[in-house]
């Protein structure tokens, strides 16, 4: 259980070099969908506890997924925050959390948290397995944006690949118990995918109210009620049974809006619950 894990999707969903990455961030702060400013964190403790994300590559989903860390940026610097996705290969066990020490972005490494790694480890399903990370891209694209932000933050990924109803209300009430002030979670998810742009958003607004309502069992049964192509439902899901605060949805936009056809997009989201 060590050593580095290299970057999995540099140069495809994100610049390979730093220069080069740190400009595509800064674009998505600065985009007409982005939040127009990047912020500059603050001494003190996290603004929020918790975030939904879109992982899609940085021209498509990044001006959006710049509204949750422009959200992130107005507190203070998180000790650990930790990283739910979708598992989109298939590959490894249904809740997996990497093994190695750090993992590694053209920003340089990000330390792996192991304490919440063993905490989470012995009182969940969650097994240590690096196959479940080693292609996976939605929680490798959050890394560079916390890098940007903050000069040193601890990390730990989850990959789900189950995402059912018990899954995430375990994992959720698991994580709640590690959670600190210093402590932010983040789900990684896209919304509805490749249908026209209005349809597109019509549909995520089907996730969008029981997430604004904090109801993680309504957004389950949307979800499988009305087949929503939301990737990371069950990420959603254990981001809201393991936070308390209140929700704000920051922006929802399509890929159409950002570097794409209207024609048939992918929805994005980006959301803050309070600390």
């Amino acid at each position: 259980m060590a050593g580095v894990r290299e970057p999995a999707v540099a140069g495809r969903f994100y610049a390979s070099q730093a220069e080069a990455l740190q400009e595509q961030l800064r674009a998505c702060y600065d985009h007409q969908i982005g939040p127009g400013t990047r912020p500059s964190p603050p001494a003190g403790t996290p603004a929020v506890a918790g975030l939904l994300t879109p992982h899609a590559g940085l021209p498509f989903s990044g001006p959006v997924a710049a509204h949750a860390y422009a959200a992130l940026g107005t507190g203070g610097t998180p000790e650990t925050v930790v990283v739910i996705g979708p598992n989109h290969t298939g590959i490894g066990a249904n809740i997996a959390i990497p093994g190695h020490d750090a993992w590694q972005t053209p920003l340089g490494t990000v330390p792996i948290d192991g304490t919440v790694r063993e905490q989470l480890v012995e009182t969940t399903d969650a097994t240590v397995d690096n196959r479940a990370h080693a292609r996976e891209h939605a929680t490798e694209v959050q890394l560079p944006f916390l890098q940007e932000l903050y000069d040193s933050v601890s990390v730990l990924p989850i990959s789900l690949r189950q995402q059912d109803e018990a899954t995430a209300r375990e994992l959720g009430s698991a994580i709640a118990e590690t959670l600190t002030e210093r402590t932010v979670l983040i789900a990684s998810s896209d919304f509805t995918h490749y249908e026209p742009h209005d349809v597109a958003m019509a549909r995520d607004e089907l996730a969008l109210d029981p997430i604004r309502e904090h109801d993680p069992d309504a957004l389950i049964e949307t979800v499988e009620r009305e087949a929503l192509s939301v990737c990371g439902y069950g990420a959603i899901a254990t981001l809201l049974y393991a936070l308390e605060g209140s929700v704000d949805v920051l922006a929802h936009a399509s890929s159409g809006e950002t570097a794409g056809s209207m024609a048939e997009v992918v929805g994005y989201g980006a959301v803050a619950i309070e600390s």
